[in-house]
């Protein structure tokens, strides 16, 4: 797919399944639990299916629910979830204890029913699914998730000619979504204001069709089209009698952004040995909004950043191409190698363009990854532009399953590239409560203020991968050793030099399975490097290396599976390189620090030790 500058995840949903021919209709299901210690974490999966040889009808149900999380020790003084320092005016009545993550509760369900039909060569499938999360704590935002509302229906159509395979896709998601304070965030501040909320709504419609031709023996051409319209506003309605009222924020007004497609790529096996890949995407991005407003009408903190903001050229439309040329050569039954080349494009999201207040407590709701820092947007920001090489040499035996061995390094270029620089006087045109000031631009340790900006930049790494047997058939079963190792490191190449935000730094996984009858044990070890490549101009948190141990287990028995496991097993205290910054209890939303805000420079730990257990029965 397109609008995008790394690999994607394609996830299939499973494939729709039918009687068999002359043994009547099929019913069957599967029903299932689990239970994690570490938070209270419990949850239910239920599935039935009805088919004929012809239709075929599934429905799909699974609920989640955890308290907050504890860690593998206190990283943080004990005491109430907030206090009165102010600017909250009341004190919680909850007591959150050295070791608890605030802000990590979270419940959902999820339901879905799909119908199939086939005939001939020919399955058109009708998926309508709706999710309902009550609530979602967020540790490394100022803000939680008080409400989730989504619903989707998705129709596809798959068939098989003489010529080739054809695939139609359409599809609907509707979202509407609340963001406020949960109980370990202070909920009422100065003027009475009860919380801070922040409501949005987002519709996403698209439709998309590929085609795969045999030219000949030696030729494959798959040849496409994708549109996709997304409309979405987000909009927060006032509170108390201070500055978040009287009016509505509109933070983004009736946004639109709306992708055409065209792509098409050829594939040929010119040897038993080589075989190539070219491909081509055609991209075009509009983009646009409707006018502002802030909380008031001839304010010093809104009123002069949203008149600007309205006065400008608020329409933008990008030409984006992507490309891919990738050869394959094997060697021979166990070795085989790629190199490739390829060109990737995403346009900016509606944030990063159009989110224009440059008043400091609008700018900490503006955040999507995790550093505690507030961002305004930039309306001249350009795609950004990834050229990557990369390699892969794969070793393996001859029936790719006894054991393999793959190393994959890679070289990224990307041209203006979507970054983020300290946000300055010349950045806004409030005359209050801003902080695009010279203090700003050299804060160091403690949160700042960034505009999202475009920047060169450099990537480069590695993956490796592999597994091989180390005893088979013993009295102790068959045992299998697997690892991986990656490394990638990422800087700004626009003379500052500095190091790309949320990069992950080395790390390894190493793992023993045993399979014994019907019994399957995993002994997994992971392993973090410490992490002191850091963003400077975004203050990013530095975090120490670490190693962890987990142990998983599962029995099958005729239809039923139990699994049981323990992850982090010494209960280690440990902060992943990527969990951002702790935000998760206090008074989260003033610009400036008080006695009850987070302090900066605290990650967010991982889990502790926690043992689980899950029955899953097929009937």
């Amino acid at each position: 797919g397109g609008d995008s500058i790394g690999g994607a995840i394609v996830v299939d949903s499973p494939a729709p399944e039918f009687a068999k021919p002359g043994e009547g209709n099929l019913f069957k299901g599967e029903a299932g639990a689990f239970y994690r210690s570490n938070g209270n974490g419990k949850g239910g999966n239920l599935s039935a299916t009805f088919a004929t040889e012809q239709l075929s009808m599934t429905y799909t149900a699974s609920t989640a629910q955890a308290d907050n999380y504890t860690a593998g020790g206190d990283f943080k003084p004990a005491g109430w979830a907030y206090i009165n320092d102010g600017k909250s005016i009341t004190q919680s009545t909850k007591w959150l204890a050295g070791n608890e993550v605030g802000s990590t509760m979270y419940e959902s369900g999820n339901q879905s029913l799909g119908f199939a039909l086939r005939h001939a060569n020919h399955l058109v499938e009708l998926k309508y699914g709706i999710q309902d999360i009550p609530y979602q704590g967020f540790p490394n935002q100022r803000m939680d998730m008080t409400a989730n509302d989504g619903e989707h229906l998705n129709l596809h159509y798959t068939g098989r000619f003489d010529w080739g395979n054809l695939q139609a896709r359409a599809y609907k998601e509707h979202t509407r979504h609340k963001m406020n304070f949960l109980e370990d965030k202070a909920y009422w501040y100065q003027n009475n204001a009860p919380g801070m909320p922040m409501d949005t709504e987002g519709m996403n419609t698209g439709v998309t069709i590929k085609a795969e031709m045999v030219l000949s023996e030696r030729d494959l051409l798959r040849v496409g089209g994708e549109f996709q319209q997304y409309r979405f506003s987000d909009w927060w309605p006032p509170s108390g009698t201070g500055g978040m009222s009287p009016l509505t924020f509109l933070d983004i007004n009736e946004g639109e952004r709306d992708r055409y497609a065209v792509f098409g790529e050829w594939e040929a096996r010119w040897t038993p040995q080589w075989m190539t890949q070219f491909g081509v995407r055609h991209e075009t991005v509009k983009m646009d909004t409707g006018r502002v407003q802030g909380y008031k009408t001839g304010d010093t903190t809104y009123a002069a950043d949203a008149a600007a903001f309205n006065a400008a050229d608020r329409g933008k439309t990008d030409q984006n191409w992507d490309m891919t040329a990738l050869a394959r050569y094997t060697v021979d039954r166990q070795k085989d190698f790629e190199f490739g080349y390829a060109q990737k494009t995403r346009s900016p999201n509606l944030y990063e363009r159009y989110a224009w207040s440059t008043g400091g407590m609008a700018m900490n709701m503006i955040n999507m990854v995790g550093d505690g820092n507030g961002y305004v947007g930039n309306l001249d920001l350009k795609p950004e532009v990834a050229h990557t090489l990369s390699a892969t040499f794969n070793w393996h035996g001859t029936e790719q399953k006894n054991w393999g061995l793959k190393f994959t390094p890679y070289y990224t270029y990307v041209q203006d590239y979507i970054n983020a620089r300290r946000c300055a006087a010349a950045d806004t045109k409030a005359t209050t409560n801003t902080f695009c000031n010279a203090a700003n631009v050299t804060a160091a340790n403690t949160f700042v203020f960034l505009k999202y900006a475009n920047q060169d930049a450099n990537l480069y790494g590695f993956d490796v991968s592999g597994f091989f047997p180390l005893a088979s058939n013993t009295g102790f079963g068959s045992f299998t050793m697997s690892g991986m190792l990656n490394y990638v490191r990422g800087k700004t190449a626009d003379g500052t030099s500095d190091n790309l935000y949320n990069i992950m730094p080395l790390n390894a996984k190493l793992a023993v399975e045993q399979q014994l009858g019907n019994w399957s044990n995993t002994v997994e070890a992971v392993f973090v490097d410490d992490k002191t490549d850091v963003s400077a101009i975004r203050n990013e948190i530095k975090t120490p290396g670490y190693a962890l141990l987990n142990l998983r287990s599962s029995y099958t028995w005729k239809q039923a599976r139990l699994d049981v496991g323990i992850d982090n097993l010494f209960d280690k205290l440990y902060y992943h390189p990527l969990s951002g910054a702790y935000v998760g209890q206090g008074t989260t939303m003033p610009p400036t620090a008080s006695t009850g805000s987070p302090l900066w420079g605290v990650a967010v730990p991982g889990m502790g030790r926690s043992i689980y257990v899950g029955m899953n029965v097929k009937f």
